[in-house]
């Protein structure tokens, strides 16, 4: 009788124990964040180590170059490549990166900055871009990749909102009917004329090529916000057309599992832009050392402000039957402020 007893207690424990391989679950975590002057020491990046991502995204402003003199603006990389909190994050986690106004030349500058090809090489260099990279190849500094994780894809698309947009148009008091905005100066109106480009035609040509490639999630990576709402200060929302015509991409390439993440900034949060297909989130991280004393009105933010120091982190925990997708914020005194998960599922066409 005891024995009929143990025998059946093995083969129960024996059948718990069995692994389901085809329902095994992996991870892939992506940090990211802006707006880091190279001056300060940059704690920040040390937290990114703590959390063992699979790459980290500098998305603009990764310093503070804000000059026509190419040795200043080398100097001020080699600030940051000496920073004992940068070298510490460069040996554990690979790097990525786009740029924003600052570190391509100044303030809210475009197309007319006089050195972008000086810049280019300087930034490609610094961020270690191999020789035989298409980035080395074509204007401006745009890039995508893809990579596999088990069965599933993760594309990657860099974005370049510098190289190739136009001038903004200056802010004469309109678009205030509400009185939202009452209470700071506004530097910028949307445009209402469609020819003002923001990504320029070749690189809308080489996106839409990208958008059909065969991806599980997206992430788009831009220098400034994509998913807000106009707030007199530089966005995606000063060009409406352009945003606009982002969202007829993803629809006519059927481009699923798109997220935006954006800097510029100096705080973090979610914005959530509803479409007709399925929403379009973008979570803002801006602040790696930089602050800001208020956020701007957002009817579209979920999520934040988070006005402290701080990094965005994506959690991805792959899954055949559903992915689930988490976005957090961490702030510098390793305090998780934001916490969003969504699932894969939300971020897909009908079929």
């Amino acid at each position: 009788m005891y024995r009929r007893f143990f025998i059946i207690l093995f083969l129960f424990l024996l059948s718990c124990s069995r692994v389901d391989n085809s329902k095994s679950i992996s991870v892939t975590k992506i940090a990211f964040g802006s707006c880091g002057w190279e001056k300060h020491p940059i704690p920040i990046f040390n937290h990114v180590v703590d959390h063992s991502p699979n790459m980290f995204i500098f998305l603009g402003d990764n310093i503070y170059g804000d000059t026509q003199n190419m040795d200043t603006l080398r100097a001020k990389y080699e600030r940051l490549e000496n920073k004992k909190s940068y070298q510490n994050m460069k040996k554990y986690v690979p790097i990525y990166a786009v740029w924003d106004d600052h570190d391509y030349g100044w303030n809210d500058i475009g197309k007319y900055y006089p050195f972008k090809e000086e810049s280019k090489e300087i930034f490609l260099d610094f961020f270690d871009e191999p020789m035989s990279s298409s980035r080395r190849v074509h204007e401006g500094i745009y890039h995508s990749f893809i990579q596999n994780y088990g069965d599933h894809k993760l594309q990657i698309i860099l974005l370049d909102g510098r190289t190739f947009r136009d001038d903004l148009k200056p802010y004469n008091g309109e678009f205030d009917h509400e009185g939202r905005y009452s209470y700071y100066r506004k530097d910028y109106a949307p445009h209402t004329d469609q020819s003002p480009t923001l990504l320029g035609e070749e690189q809308w040509d080489w996106l839409e090529k990208e958008f059909k490639k065969k991806a599980d999630v997206r992430i788009v990576c831009t220098g400034t916000q994509f998913g807000i709402e106009w707030n007199g200060y530089e966005a995606w929302a000063n060009f409406p057309h352009e945003q606009k015509k982002m969202i007829n991409l993803i629809k006519s390439s059927k481009a699923n599992g798109v997220i935006f993440i954006s800097g510029d900034v100096h705080y973090s949060e979610i914005s959530k832009l509803e479409t007709n297909f399925y929403p379009i989130f973008d979570f803002t991280a801006s602040g790696l050392s930089s602050t800001w004393y208020f956020a701007t009105p957002n009817k579209n933010r979920i999520e934040g402000p988070i006005m402290d120091n701080h990094f965005g982190l994506i959690t991805l925990i792959w899954d055949a039957q559903n992915t689930t997708i988490k976005m957090e914020t961490w702030d510098i005194n390793k305090n998780k402020r934001i916490d969003h998960t969504l699932s894969l599922s939300e971020l897909q066409f009908d079929e």
